[in-house]
């Protein structure tokens, strides 16, 4: 008795251990989307049904009814910064991401509540956000529900949400330009001075220009070499209006990269800029 007693138990464990290790596939798999943003990152945590021969938007997916976009668990977006949505400051943390499909119209919506569903998901006392945006029909079908993070400026990108045919575009927007030049020139004066970013920066948003062309300067000065710097010097000075720079700039840079690997493409930037400031 007190042998069988003993396989049993044996017999017990090994099936608690089979099934704690045992994993099979989902049909709705899990996915986080990370993806760096302004000077911090959004993070997007949701599940991936896929359509599977069946018509999602108005059938599977019904109009006019609260979704959690996804399956399984709500779908969870963390913002690391405050950011804006349709003229809506978001904090930064975790929020729900869900939405209300239509035929032409989606609400988006942000809440507070990030737990199971579909408990109280919905509830609009814990709506940090609603929002409407218009669906756009793909012409490319999406088997897999997708969420993406694309269209990235320093300031800017879109939450993108594509299932079947139809694609829907939230954007997001970084208030971030007067605390990043706050940060540049505080950067500045320290022992490593980013000179080239710095530059970089204020060329790609259109901002101090004239700051720009000369923290470009200093940056070329100190690293001769660099046809790179040399590059955004020349773009600068074009667009702040400077010919004379641009110029000047430009054919050195033509000069530096003659032979290497980077003349045709070089080339052809110069070229540009000279041709910008005829």
């Amino acid at each position: 008795m007190k042998s069988l007693l003993v396989l049993l138990a044996t017999v017990v464990a090994i099936s608690a251990v089979s099934a704690q290790e045992l994993k099979l596939p989902s049909l709705s798999p899990t996915q986080t989307v990370s993806q760096d943003f302004s000077t911090s990152k959004i993070e997007i945590t949701y599940s991936r049904p896929s359509a599977r021969g069946r018509a999602v938007f108005g059938d599977l997916v019904p109009y006019g009814q609260a979704w959690r976009t996804g399956a399984n668990a709500a779908t969870k977006i963390t913002f690391g910064e405050d950011v804006e949505i349709a003229g809506t400051t978001v904090k930064a943390g975790t929020y729900s991401l869900a939405s209300i499909p239509g035929a032409t119209e989606w609400e988006i919506i942000i809440n507070k509540n990030t737990g199971s569903w579909p408990g109280k998901l919905f509830d609009a006392k814990d709506d940090v956000l609603r929002t409407k945006v218009r669906p756009q029909v793909s012409p490319s079908k999406t088997e897999t529900f997708t969420i993406t993070i694309e269209n990235i400026t320093y300031s800017t990108c879109t939450i993108d949400i594509r299932w079947e045919n139809t694609h829907v575009s939230i954007p997001v927007k970084a208030n971030n330009e007067k605390r990043l030049s706050e940060n540049i020139e505080r950067a500045i004066n320290n022992p490593t001075i980013p000179y080239y970013q710095a530059a970089s920066y204020y060329y790609e948003t259109n901002q101090n220009l004239d700051a720009a062309l000369k923290y470009a300067t200093v940056a070329a000065e100190k690293n001769a070499t660099a046809y790179w710097i040399q590059m955004l010097r020349a773009r600068i000075a074009a667009k702040a209006g400077n010919k004379d720079v641009a110029r000047t700039a430009a054919n050195t840079v033509i000069s530096m990269v003659k032979g290497t690997p980077a003349e045709a493409e070089y080339t052809k930037y110069a070229n540009d800029v000279l041709n910008s400031v005829k």
